[in-house]
Formats: C-alpha cells, structure tokens, sequence
C-alpha cells in the first residue's frame, strides 16, 4: 500500500513537468516564428563560412566560376534564413593580389546582395575604432553614405594577409569602399617583444549580447612563441560606453584562421591555449567540413570547423559534404524544465553554453559545389595486377576510375545538367612503376572536371624514407633541416647583430617573397625598419637636448622619454587606435 500511494505522486510531478517543458519550447518556437516572419526578436542569427578562395583556378574555363557560384549561395542562405550578419573566417580570396575580374566579381555580388533598405536589427556598442580596420572607425552599416541591409565581418587569412610597407590586404579595398568590416587584422611590426591585444566588437540585439573577438592569420611559429608567452595576448574585456555587462552574460565568440596543430606545439596553436571564458571558437583554414560545434575537454567552451566552401588540394578531407553554419543566439529569459523522460526530443532542439546566454547551431549543406569522388588504390594489395604488366595498372586505375564516375552519376540523378564532377585516385606504387598522369588522364577529358590530375601517386612510410613522389612521377628528396631553419636561427648561429633591420620583419619578408610572389617584399621591409629607426634616432636626439637644457630634470626627461617610445610602439604596432593613444 505505501509502494501504491507514492507511485501516483511521482507521475503527477513528471506531468507537470512535461507541461511546464512543453510550455516553454512552444514560447521559443513562437518568437522564432516573430522573426522569420519579419517580427523583432532578440534572436541573433549569424551565417558563418570559412575559406571561399574566391578566384580560384580563374584561367581554368571549366572551374573558373566555381568558387562565385558557392559565393552565391552563401548570401541566397543568408537572405532564406533572415542572418543578421554574415561572418566569414579568412582566405575569402585565393591569391594574395587577386586580378582585377575577381575583385570585380566580388563586389558585384557584395553589392547586390549587402547593399539595399532592409533594417539592420543590431547594435555595436563598443569602440569601433579599436577593432575595425578602416579610416573610418565604424561598421559600414552606421555609415550615413552607404545604405547597407546586410553587414559582412571578416578576417583575413595566409592567403590574403596584409602585406607590404603599408600592411594592405585585398580586404582593406573592400572595407574601404564599405562592402565588408574588415577585424582581427594586427601588425606585429618590428617591436622587440610580440604583443597582440584583441578587442571584442560587441554586439547586441535586445536582451542578447555577443561579443565578437577576431584574429586573422599570423605566420605559425611566431604565434604560437606569443601565446605561451605569459602577457603576450591581451583579451580585453567587456567595456561599452553604454552598458557594461559581466562576461557571463555575453556570449563570447572567438574566429581566428590557423593551423590546428596537436603533435607540434611549436607551429601552430591548439584550441587549449586559448582562454576558458570563450563560449564558442570558429576555426578557420581548415578545409575539413567539422560543422557541428565539439565541446573541448576541460575548456568550457565548444569549437566548429566549418571547412572551405571549395575544394582546392582534392584530398580525403576535402571529399566530404561541405556546409556553412547558422548560429542562433539568444538570451536565456525562461527556465527549460527538462525531465529525463523528454531528454531524446530535446536535444536536437537547444544547445545551453552558459547561465545567461544559449545558442542554435544548425549546419547547412551547400549544393553549388562541385561534386568530388575520392579513392585510395594500394598496387601490392591488387590480386589481378602484375607489376610487370603497365597495361594492367592503367586496366585496374580505369575501372576504379570509372566506378567513381558512376557513382557521382548516381548520386546527382537526373534533371537539370550538373557539373562535372572531380575525381581523385591516391596510388601507393610501392613495388610497381609510374605511368603518366597527364596521358592517362586523356581519355577522361568531358566526363571529369579535373583530367590533367587524376591520379597522383605516393609510397608507403616505409618504401619512401626521403623521397616524395611528384605527380608527374618523379621523386624530389625531402626538405633538409637547413632548409626548415628560420631566420632567427640563422641570425643567431652567425652572431649578428641586427640594428637596424628586426629578425621577425626579414623572416616575414622572406616568407612573403616565396609564398606571396612579392618582388618587393625585402625592399618594403627595409623601408619600413629605417623609418622606425629615424623616429628613433629623432626621439633620443631630443631626450639629450632636454637633458643638456635642464640637466636637474633628469627623472622628468626619463618620463619623457618612455612615453615617447610607448607611442612609438603604439604607432608602428598598431595595438591601439590614435584614438586611444590620444585619450587621457
């Protein structure tokens, strides 16, 4: 009898729960129903997509589209889903110094889809000028001249770094004419000791705040020396002249575009380096499609990969779906009952990350993209093929080849005539012959997007040692340990003392000769290390004139001094704004 009257108790508590739940879910459902219908909400929608490498393959005539046809999609995505913003994470062009038809291309869609009356819904509450990189100091969509119904904000990435005396990239062309808000980007400069300091753009949208913290690429090494440097990296914190919120009740986005590195600690970073108060990481550069946000252990924040928009190295990754992300982010206004017993239709509905804040993370498949079929082919492993026998390799590659072809046909159907699709076959060769990529790839000229490299051959760990195998067939002996030494190294090992010209600038510089194509790269670094050392020089020249007038204002002239030089540091490694350098 005790067992019996209990038993009607607890059912009576799991149906009110229930009913509390399915209060609430319908509350939510209805506001995100207020906003897709055009009503205000405190929603705040954000598309991301990370790697567009717009440009790319621009003199192929098949491929040369590709990636603005994806480009399309994203802003057709972000006009169906009604994003408040559209966030892009580096690399949005492929080439360092995009020709003049892809800078084009780019600001015609930016202007037809970013340019128009639709109200912009949020606000940027912090100082503008410490985190935009423009003459300007404001997002585009607070300018009075520009009329702008979709603001875009982006970093930059290895490919469309700044570069040259004047640190420009690409994007800064953009941002200047007003299509983009152009964040994250900081100039190391010459400065003796690397600092960066991140300044978050703080956004709110009624109830709901999210601060955006950005850092575009810097070259591996030297960030990964910054962050295990104690001090190196300044977060600043929330501050609004309007508002000044603790962190918890801001969500806090950090997107950055490096390599992730897990077995190297000293080229790249890892997502455990950076701080615990973050609540989501947006890592760009990674062609990988990871979309789903992953909660890093220990951290108390989650991490999204939502990879490239276009396939560029044809490898394993690169084969899979690719997809941008929708985040929905909104304040936490109503306690969600969640009994165990609805635990199952719960969680494809919220993801809760903090007390204040709570976010939607939905990926979405693009469909513009060029269809891609991989396959890994081991010889040794084939029992029909000889080693002896070329024409039995080039049978076995054609059939394989072929199965990859019918699947794509299978996988796209029938209707409107889709795009040739990219097929890429590994070959471990181990123990067999090359053939020639470039004639094998003949016959398949029309039924595949890439013909001239469908095939790239490799050798097993073992087989290889020190060689690389080229797609051509030809091996190339791997990079020595002089050729992976850095400059600072160099410098260090032949002891030279460097006044003038800084180790970091002349490693920079010669990364941007190699990687970048930049003839004027060295010339550019000597110009901007002797203009730093004439401000120098001008500085000491008149703490000694000062010094000589009023030798008994010795402490005085010493403040003098280092203040001149921490504005000299402020100037050259643009930290701060003028605004800040000016302010009391």
């Amino acid at each position: 009898m005790e067992a019996s009257r209990k038993s009607p108790k607890k059912n009576k508590v799991l149906d009110l729960s229930a009913y509390w739940f399915r209060f609430f879910q319908i509350r939510f459902h209805r506001e995100d129903a207020a906003v897709g219908g055009g009503g205000s909400s405190s929603t705040l929608r954000i598309l991301v997509a990370t790697d567009c490498h717009l440009g790319y393959l621009e003199k192929d005539e098949l491929r040369r589209s590709d990636s603005f046809d994806t480009f399309e999609e994203i802003f057709s995505l972000a006009e169906q889903h009604k994003v408040d913003f559209v966030l892009l994470g580096g690399n949005l062009f492929h080439e360092n110094k995009p020709s003049r038809s892809t800078l084009v291309k780019t600001i015609e869609i930016l202007r037809q889809r970013c340019l128009g009356d639709r109200p912009v819904q949020f606000q940027v509450v912090s100082d503008q000028a410490t985190s935009l990189q423009n003459l300007f100091g404001r997002v585009n969509h607070e300018d009075p001249n520009i009329n702008v119904g979709l603001p875009v904000f982006t970093i930059h990435g290895d490919h469309d770094d700044p570069t040259g005396v004047d640190n420009m990239s690409a994007i800064d062309v953009l941002a200047s004419a007003g299509f983009v808000n152009y964040f994250g980007k900081v100039d190391l400069g010459s400065s003796d000791v690397d600092q960066i300091s991140l300044h978050p753009i703080l956004i709110k949208k009624g109830a709901t705040s999210a601060a955006l913290y950005g850092l575009g690429n810097v070259r591996d090494t030297r960030l990964s020396k910054i962050f295990q440097t104690p001090g190196a990296i300044k977060w600043i914190n929330h501050g609004s002249p309007e508002d000044a919120l603790p962190s918890s009740d801001w969500f806090n986005i950090m997107i950055l575009h490096q390599n992730r590195r897990t077995a190297s600690p000293d080229n790249g970073i890892t997502e455990y380096l950076l701080p615990h108060s973050l609540d989501l990481v947006i890592w760009g550069h990674e062609h990988e499609s990871i979309a789903d946000p992953q909660e890093v252990p220990g951290m108390g924040f989650h991490m999204t990969q939502p990879g490239s928009t276009i396939a560029t190295s044809l490898t394993s990754a690169e084969a899979t779906q690719k997809h941008v992300l929708l985040l929905e982010i909104k304040a936490n206004t109503y306690i969600l009952l969640q009994p165990a017993v609805l635990t199952t239709n719960m969680s494809n509905f919220l993801c809760s990350i903090q007390q204040g804040m709570k976010y939607r993370p939905t990926k979405i498949p693009l469909k513009t993209v060029r269809p891609f079929e991989y396959a890994e082919v081991v010889l040794e492993e084939q029992e029909d093929v000889d080693p002896n026998d070329e024409w039995a390799v080039h049978a076995h590659l054609d059939k394989v080849v072929d199965n990859l072809i019918e699947k794509n046909n299978r996988k796209t159907g029938s209707g409107s005539e889709p795009k040739l699709p990219l097929v890429r076959i590994k070959v471990d060769y181990s123990g067999f012959s090359t053939i020639n990529p470039h004639r094998f790839g003949q016959k398949y000229v029309g039924k595949v997007a890439n013909p001239q490299d469908v095939i790239v051959f490799s050798r097993s760990a073992k087989r290889r040692q020190n060689t690389q195998v080229n797609t051509d067939g030809s091996e190339q002996i791997y990079p020595t340990d002089l050729d992976q030494c850095t400059v600072e190294a160099l410098v260090a090992e032949s002891n030279v003392k460097t006044q003038i010209l800084h180790v970091n600038d002349l490693h920079t510089a010669l990364h941007v000769f190699v990687k970048k194509d930049d003839n004027m790269a060295f010339h550019s670094c000597l110009q901007k290390n002797t203009e730093d050392a004439k401000v120098r020089d001008t500085l000491h020249h008149q703490y000694l004139s000062i010094l000589e007038s009023d030798p008994g204002g010795l402490y005085l002239c010493y403040i003098y001094y280092q203040i001149m030089l921490w504005g000299l540091h402020v100037y050259f490694s643009n930290s701060l704004s003028y605004k800040t350098l000016c302010s009391p």
